[in-house]
């Protein structure tokens, strides 16, 4: 399903405000189609939604995790290290504009915020949340590859000498986890092959 048409008719349960609902639209895709965004943009979350889809009848609330993918890197900048936390807070004030019960925008916050760490969590749509969002890793070499350059680009500011010591911080963390994916589903579908690609990518720095 088209992005656009996908949050569209995910609003149209909760207010029928059409223009609202269009300048929401019209946020998110700026912020997605922003000149630095190599990687964290429109197809990303095509991508997050490609793979939710197949785990739907798993998901307790699809409309939750929806929102979630749709704003948890609404705010985006490589130099700052608050971008889940300035995110979360831009989607608790689009939810409640509209209208969605102050549990369920509870919810939405806390997978946002939770996008930071990876961490398992204790609520099983959160797992799937953070699956999607790493699915990336575990696809295949050429995928993984063209994924790797994008990154570099987003984080063009930083020279080299900076920026391979990082990534191979971050990359190593990965494989110091018992498991990089959280759920059963993801585990089956991506969990070798993404070991496969963070050793080849840290060879490579």
């Amino acid at each position: 399903m088209i992005l656009k048409d996908r949050f569209k008719m995910l609003c149209l349960n909760f207010t029928q405000d059409k223009i609202l609902i269009e300048k929401f639209w019209l946020e998110i895709e700026k912020n997605y189609s922003g000149k630095n965004r190599h990687y964290h943009n429109l197809q990303h979350l095509e991508n997050m939604f490609e793979e939710i889809d197949t785990v739907r009848n798993q998901i307790e609330k699809f409309d939750n995790i929806s929102f979630s993918i749709f704003y948890h890197d609404m705010i985006y900048d490589a130099a700052s290290k608050s971008n889940e936390e300035k995110s979360a807070d831009f989607a608790k004030k689009r939810l409640e504009s509209l209208g969605a019960n102050s549990d369920d925008i509870q919810k939405v916050y806390k997978q946002i915020l939770a996008t930071k760490s990876h961490k398992k969590s204790d609520d099983g749509d959160t797992d799937f949340l953070l699956d999607a969002d790493l699915s990336v890793l575990g696809k295949g070499r050429e995928f993984y590859f063209e994924y790797t350059k994008q990154i570099r680009k987003e984080y063009s500011i930083y020279p080299d000498f900076l920026y391979k010591p990082g990534r191979k911080k971050v990359l190593q963390h990965f494989l110091e986890l018992e498991s990089i994916f959280k759920t059963k589903y993801f585990q089956n579908k991506y969990e070798v092959q993404a070991r496969e690609n963070i050793e080849f990518e840290l060879k490579s720095l």
